[in-house]
């Protein structure tokens, strides 16, 4: 298997350090225009993962996207020590261009213990393997998806992800969608690592669930789309380099933004994350 995906997204979140609780972020040579939100999202939460001791892990994080994003222009990364108690830790990290931010996350790290357990039980779904890579479905839906869009599907990347029902991409009223993905090619035992590119993958395709109740995707010129904040809690430690079903649906869309949320499993069945997500959905003739 080609370790080379795995590499760059290692690569990807392995931060200078500028100095005491500063650190400095780049995006991949392929970003383009446009900053990926989750990109940002895992970077901060890398950040401020290494001002806390191993034994904590992070277990939640809340984030709000303030301004666009340049892949171009190095992100800084600046951490606060808010709190640091006998069970739980809680850091605050501000990423900026410029001089100006461009997004905040706030994430609470918690030292293992015992408790109560429960968890809502996986949807049944196909296994992946009996599925279609998202690159096989282009011809197929070719005539429906804007050319972006099939550029994106195309490429090979280190994401392997296939969709339970690929219809709900142009089909009007769907009501959520379930997504098998995995990172391609193998990745260190390090479970910080692992949360963080969970993190990076947790903002993929939410807004595209609500946009799919329409008939309509990311990915069509006609529509405006932004993430506004994001939420993600860590129920157990992930490992993205096995198989993980994402179950997401959109609950209200009003006033051009749309609410999603998700469910991240083991392929086991393990509730391992749940995911909330606002975004902006605003038809371009409206701005």
């Amino acid at each position: 298997m080609d370790e080379a995906p795995a590499r760059e997204i290692i690569a990807l979140l392995d931060l200078e350090e500028l100095g005491e609780d500063r650190y400095r972020g780049h995006s991949p040579a392929s970003a383009g225009s446009h900053l990926y939100g989750g990109q940002v999202v895992a970077q901060a939460l890398v950040a401020a993962t290494r001002t806390v001791p191993a034994d904590r892990p992070a277990h939640s994080l809340h984030a709000y996207f303030i301004l666009a994003g340049d892949p171009r222009i190095p992100i800084d990364f600046a951490v606060d020590r808010i709190r640091d108690g006998r069970s739980f830790a809680t850091r605050r990290c501000v990423a900026s261009q410029g001089g100006r931010a461009i997004f905040s996350l706030a994430a609470s790290y918690q030292t293992r213990e015992e408790g109560f357990a429960h968890a809502v039980a996986m949807p049944q779904a196909p296994d992946p393997e009996s599925l279609e890579p998202i690159n096989a479905l282009v011809e197929r839906f070719r005539a429906f998806l804007p050319q972006p869009s099939a550029h994106w599907m195309e490429r090979a990347g280190a994401l392997d992800m296939r969709i339970v029902a690929p219809e709900t991409l142009v089909a009007p009223g769907a009501a959520g969608q379930k997504i098998w993905f995995r990172m391609q090619g193998p990745l260190p035992e390090d479970s910080a690592l692992h949360t963080a590119i969970l993190a990076y993958l947790s903002d993929m395709t939410l807004l595209n669930t609500a946009l799919a109740m329409h008939g309509r995707n990311i990915f069509d010129p006609a529509i405006k789309v932004a993430s506004l904040d994001h939420a993600l809690w860590i129920h157990e430690t992930p490992r993205v380099d096995d198989w993980l079903l994402y179950v997401q649906e959109s609950p209200a869309a009003s006033h051009a933004r749309a609410l999603t949320l998700g469910r991240i499993y083991s392929r086991g069945g393990r509730l391992l994350a749940s995911a909330a997500q606002e975004g902006l959905i605003r038809l371009r003739n409206n701005i």
